[in-house]
């Protein structure tokens, strides 16, 4: 409600308009008026038809707020309205006819810089229907059109102020016909008495369940019920959402819990685990760098309010001893500014300290250092947090350039900017570490920032809707029952789904209202007095909240300390050792240090390509050596060309049945897997990190030759393994992994580090100043091209080829964070909490 204020404002609502005109390439208007609807159709059809007139007579263009308009198809009958958040009428080069652009309004967080695409589907579909909607209505304006695009505006920076993104709807208004010819079709079909009840009436339908979908269903705790109370075992699999073709190899586990079936290993394990209550184990062994030396563990409770709000953080550091106590934090200000430096800051300074006691203990070759989160959305927020403040810099840069120049610091619209504060160096560190993990989502094997329940989810399947072990404390309280009594499923899932605190950065409904209320307040209701804010109340929940997840935090470690490390643990951490040298001089020359994957140059992301390909390929072979449900997986996979099963048949000479297609006659193969060992962890095995290679000395490798019997191979190992008939075992085709001609060592090549536009070893300080050409590429500072960048943009601006002089309106590909002097902006915490309005649904808002 907060954000759709803001677009009401005649400032960025003339703004919307006039970019949304200008991406039609539309003629520029020559003004912008705005006038509210009320959400009355018969007023919208009055203002409707004076914007026609004002547009072909004034050529302005008018924002029309609170718009209402019939249902298509409904028009002149009993049906809801549609109910768009804007519309926008605008000039057509044709004389005397004008354009209806549709719009609407969506408060959509984003995330590392970005809104999900999912979301923006959601919003232009709302948008299409409202075109739709305009389009069949008989109060139209006769010489007014629909445009074949729609806008929406989405905040676009964490000040709230809106921007619009405009799309084409032709396939999104296809969609809403169909979709309403479904519903008027289904609807004609099915008659209903209010004296019928409700259980008898939906009793005859067949379920089509999925835990991880209908969630936000009003019936979905009906349905639910329904499967766990219903009479028939095979309903247990729609419960836990198991996808329909693997029901029927699922069926023998359900009266025999230790049954083989032929479904993938890891659906396998969810089921027999929810049949038994307690934990299945992968057979991982560890890899992760949780409890090294070098860890700074962080959970946060995220502010629901504002997309980069923060209400408090809760941090500790490993060191070569152990985890130092946690360090809890409460901010009083969840959403400002400075709330986003002293959460880098405090960052900053643990990931400081981390580097100083890597760099001692290992001087010529530091370890790497990793943020340990409880869950994906904890970085995402900590990467979104330091990428606001990169922009910011950044900014600040190019206006110290023009301050310098002596030219007004002006934003990239034109409007006086509030120059920033500049990031104090333990700031940055955090900043640029932060950024260091968004660009290294592109490349898997890459941990500078490690999910926590991806880590244990590695070692164990539990048992339940496998959507529910998307949370640490879910899947804490199943690794429990690996050595305490089994669960019952069904119990602990709504335990867990009742749990006023979560372990991750997002809080639930409840104990997000009463934070907010308690630090803002709570405004005058119907039957209620009103409430003022409470900052000790305040404190307490934060506080209380972040115990929770410090519980799970230390829960999680008890539970990995369990498990073995694995002989890949070192393999792993070069890996992020060698990108973590490459991050250190960037961060220590400010070369590109401040640079988000989004930001990255269109040479910098073409060359990632092979450096994204390498990774793949190592992260699935160092997988399939070690992991063994990975192997089984792969195994059982049809379209799989490289790993298979295999049953030993005799042992003199071995004698193999190879279930594949490609892997036979001619073959070299090794074995990764003989039931729940990995070949990879036996002692015999040894690892050595070579420059490009990982070289793996002790594997049992050898030919395969036919035999007079059908998929039936003799195999000659160099290396003999201990095998016994009958022994189900995983192999792969060696020359999946290398080339090597001896059948004693096998090697996995080692994925490159991103080098791009990042300085080398040899690189200076003093390298781009006494040679800029040979250095424009690799070490040139952040400051030396934002001042050039800020000289380039003084003389397009001199030009007129920039906002607001520009037509069409120039696009900010940054958007950086930055809000002109003056200008209005959106704070939820500012003002008392209020009770939505009843007319207000979860779909109005998404």
């Amino acid at each position: 409600m907060t954000f759709e204020r803001l677009v009401r404002d005649q400032r960025f609502a003339s703004e919307v308009a006039t970019t949304t005109v200008g991406r039609l390439e539309l003629t520029r208007p020559t003004s912008v008026v705005t006038v509210n609807a009320n959400v009355s159709s018969a007023k919208t059809a009055q203002l409707l038809g004076a914007a026609h007139a004002r547009a072909i007579t004034e050529n302005a263009a008018t924002l029309i707020h609170a718009v209402a308009l019939p249902f298509p198809g409904f028009e002149g009958r009993e049906a809801s309205e549609v109910k768009p958040d804007f519309a926008i009428v605008a000039p057509q080069t044709v004389a005397g006819q004008s354009w209806l652009i549709m719009g609407d309004a969506k408060d959509y967080e984003r995330v590392r810089s970005r809104v999900d695409d999912a979301r923006l589907l959601k919003g232009f579909l709302q948008v299409a229907l409202g075109a739709e909607a305009a389009a069949s209505w008989s109060k139209l304006p006769a010489d007014m059109n629909v445009h074949t695009h729609g806008v929406l505006a989405v905040p676009r920076n964490a000040f709230l102020q809106p921007e619009a993104l405009v799309d084409a709807l032709v396939d999104h208004r296809e969609e809403v016909r169909m979709r309403i010819a479904e519903r008027v079709a289904e609807a004609s079909g099915t008659a209903f008495k209010t004296s019928t009840k409700i259980d008898d009436y939906v009793a005859h339908l067949k379920a089509t369940f999925d835990p991880a979908s209908c969630t936000t269903c009003t019936l979905f705790s009906f349905c639910r019920n329904e499967l766990r109370t219903s009479s028939d075992p095979a309903d247990l699999l729609i419960e836990l959402g198991i996808a329909a073709d693997e029901r029927p190899l699922l069926a023998p586990l359900l009266d025999d819990p230790s049954s083989e079936t032929a479904a993938p290993a890891s659906v396998h394990a969810n089921v027999r685990a929810t049949l038994t209550g307690v934990a299945e184990t992968t057979g991982q062994r560890r890899t992760d760098p949780v409890g090294l030396p070098g860890n700074i563990y962080v959970a946060i409770a995220k502010s629901d309010s504002a997309a980069l709000g923060v209400h408090g953080m809760s941090v500790s550091r490993q060191t070569a001893r152990d985890a130092a106590a946690w360090s809890k934090t409460v901010f009083d200000d969840p959403q400002s500014p400075d709330t986003r430096r002293r959460i880098m800051r405090i960052l900053g300074g643990e990931i400081e300290r981390a580097m100083a006691a890597q760099e001692k203990a290992k001087p010529l070759a530091p370890s790497p250092i990793h943020i340990v989160v409880p869950d994906k959305p904890t970085a995402d927020i900590l990467a979104s947090i330091a990428d606001n403040l990169a922009g910011v810099e950044l900014s600040r840069l190019r206006w110290a350039r023009d301050m310098e120049a002596g030219r007004e610091p002006l934003t990239y619209n034109g409007e006086p900017a509030v120059v920033p504060k500049k990031l104090s160096a333990t700031e940055r560190t955090a900043v640029s570490f932060l950024l260091e993990e968004d660009r290294a989502r592109a490349v898997i094997l890459r941990s500078p920032v490690v999910d926590l329940r991806s880590v244990l989810a590695s070692h164990l399947v539990a048992g339940g809707p496998t959507v529910a072990s998307y949370r640490l404390d879910y899947l804490v309280e199943w690794a429990e029952t690996l050595t305490k009594k089994p669960a019952d499923p069904r119990k602990l899932e709504d335990v867990i789904e009742s749990s006023r605190s979560t372990p991750g950065a997002r809080l639930t409904s409840k104990q997000s209202d009463d934070i907010h209320t308690a630090l803002t307040g709570r405004g005058r209701v119907p039957g209620k007095a009103g409430k003022s804010s409470d900052p000790n109340r305040y404190k307490r929940l934060v506080e209380s909240e972040l115990e929770y997840k410090q519980d799970f935090f230390d829960r999680a470690f008890t539970v990995l300390h369990s498990f073995e490390d694995s002989a890949l643990l070192e393999t792993y951490r070069a890996i992020e050792g060698d990108a973590q040298e490459v991050w250190r001089r960037r961060l220590n020359l400010h070369a590109s240090d401040l640079v988000r994957f989004g930001r990255t140059y269109r040479y910098w992301r073409n060359n990632l390509v092979p450096v994204i390909e390498s990774d793949g390929t190592c992260r699935t072979q160092l997988l399939s050596l070690s992991n063994r449900q990975t192997a089984h997986d792969m195994a059982a996979d049809a379209g799989n060309r490289f790993v298979a099963f295999a049953r030993v048949i005799s042992l003199e000479p071995v004698t193999l049945e190879v279930r594949s297609r490609r892997i036979g006659e001619g073959s070299r193969v090794v074995l990764l897997h003989n039931d729940d060992a990995a070949s990879v962890e036996d002692p015999s095995v040894s690892v050595v990190a070579q420059k490009g290679s990982f070289k793996f000395t002790g594997l049992a490798i050898g030919p395969l030759s036919e035999t007079d019997i059908a998929n039936h191979y003799t195999w000659t190992p160099a290396t003999q393994p201990e095998l016994v008939v009958g022994d189900r075992i995983v192999v792969a085709d060696f020359a999946w992994y290398c080339d090597l001609k001896k059948n004693t060592q096998l090697t996995v090549a080692r994925p490159k580090a991103d080098e791009n536009m990042a300085p080398t070893p040899g690189c200076t300080e003093s390298s781009y100043d006494t040679a800029p050409q040979a250095h424009q590429w690799c070490c040139k500072s952040h400051e030396v091209n934002e001042a050039a960048w800020s000289d380039q943009l003084a003389k397009r601006r001199a030009r007129g080829e920039l906002n607001p002089e520009a037509w069409p309106p120039v696009i900010d590909g940054d958007a950086f964070e930055v809000a002109p002097k003056g200008a209005p902006i959106g704070n939820a915490t500012s003002e008392p909490a209020t009770t939505a309005p009843d007319s207000i649904t979860i779909d109005d808002l998404d």
